[in-house]
């Protein structure tokens, strides 16, 4: 009975080790390393030399509001690259910090999208983190449904309601 006992963790613990092996934290995808120069022009500040030198106008061009499915908390591909671009400001400015507000529409019970919102929040927050910024610059909140983007009861309403608001608290 033992051996049966030693068996079964030594094969639950081949497969978390599989699994640990599989996962990845990259954001880049359709190939290409990250940081490779594909010939496309970066809008936020790229110089010669492949440096960032984000400035507060820069920043004010970047995405700030990020939209997720029903029920999803993974941060879609079309955020990445404006997150990629807060993650670097934030970086090479240490006295910057952002709140990351997460909300949810309507459907589920209000227990339920406060935890909704959180997990995107979080979300966001985690994809920030990877991309340079430090944790102490990141406070997240979730308002769950409290605080509708747009009132209504169709699905074009509730999709906007499905968000993560990025706002600089300190710049």
């Amino acid at each position: 009975m033992r051996a049966m006992n030693v068996t079964k963790a030594a094969v639950l613990a081949a497969a978390m080790v599989l699994a640990a092996g599989c996962s990845s934290t990259s954001t880049t995808t359709d190939g290409g390393a990250a940081g490779a120069d594909n010939g496309s022009a970066n809008s936020y500040g790229t110089d010669a030399n492949g440096t960032s030198g984000m400035d507060m106008n820069s920043v004010s061009q970047l995405q700030t509001v990020f939209y997720f499915d029903f029920d999803k908390s993974v941060v879609k591909q079309d955020g990445f690259s404006d997150l990629e671009a807060h993650a670097r400001f934030l970086a090479q400015n240490p006295s910057a910090s952002v709140r990351l507000e997460g909300h949810a529409d309507e459907r589920g019970t209000r227990e339920y999208n406060i935890a909704l919102g959180e997990r995107r929040a979080k979300a966001v927050e985690r994809l920030l983190i990877v991309n340079g910024a430090a944790a102490n610059q990141i406070e997240t909140i979730s308002y769950g449904e409290e605080k509708p983007a747009v009132v209504g009861h169709d699905e074009g309403s509730l999709a906007q309601n499905r968000r993560v608001e990025l706002k600089y608290v300190a710049r």
